[in-house]
């Protein structure tokens, strides 16, 4: 794997000499758009995320995780496995900045029944309190848009990552600084319960001014990395 990467990223470094080489952040992160999409606009897969106009702490955070190996995805640490705090900040600032139209969401797919995303509405918009569940909308705003600086939007992304990453969290392959408050929420859901927020989410459309929200006020749960938290 690590010689292949290095054989692609020769070429295409002689290739951009022989072009004449711009060097700006959007050239220098070619790479990571070769998998993200145009501009970080989210592949064609299902699976490969957005990341433009993603909150800036939050990206930084992402990259610092598959680096120091908290996230395991081989190809994204290795690509990182080289690169300093520093200029992880420069490509979460990068990505952060760029404002782009989301595409419509695709139908939720027709397993999706109707119970399911009452249920995922549910849960994203009111949680479950006896279970000690908080809605999604109390971390990452009305609109699901995301808050402050650190916590992500989770509209416009296909059912396939959500599932992926909620999944993570429920069985550690994903993790973040402790108290790690989305493992402990993850936790506590079950496998219909992922499903169903998956779909609900993947099937919301963009409001058209999706910039994260300004904080509402403390967080319901301490969330490590996070200020504001009780």
């Amino acid at each position: 794997m690590g010689a292949a990467i290095a054989g692609l990223w020769l070429a295409a470094t002689a290739a951009a000499a022989a072009a004449g080489f711009e060097d700006t952040m959007a050239q220098r992160l070619r790479a990571c758009t070769g998998c993200h999409g145009a501009d970080g606009r989210a592949a064609s897969d299902g699976y490969h995320p957005r990341i433009a106009g993603k909150p800036a702490g939050y990206l930084y955070r992402q990259l610092r995780a598959f680096r120091d190996g908290q996230r395991r995805y081989a190809l994204m640490g290795t690509l990182l496995a080289p690169l300093d705090d520093a200029y992880l900040r420069e490509i979460a600032a990068h990505f952060a900045t760029l404002e782009l139209p989301y595409p419509p969401p695709a139908p939720a797919p027709a397993r999706a029944d109707a119970a399911t995303l009452r249920r995922g509405a549910q849960l994203a918009r009111d949680g479950d309190p006896a279970r000690q569940i908080p809605a999604c909308t109390s971390c990452h705003g009305n609109q699901l848009t995301g808050a402050g600086d650190d916590l992500p939007g989770l509209l416009g992304l296909p059912v396939d990552y959500l599932n992926a990453q909620l999944g993570a969290w429920r069985t550690g392959a994903r993790q973040a600084a402790a108290p790690d408050c989305m493992a402990q929420i993850a936790r506590q859901l079950s496998a219909e319960e992922v499903s169903a927020l998956a779909h609900w989410l993947a099937a919301q459309p963009v409001p058209g001014t999706p910039r994260p929200a300004a904080p509402a006020g403390p967080l319901p749960l301490r969330c490590g990395g996070l200020d504001g938290a009780k």
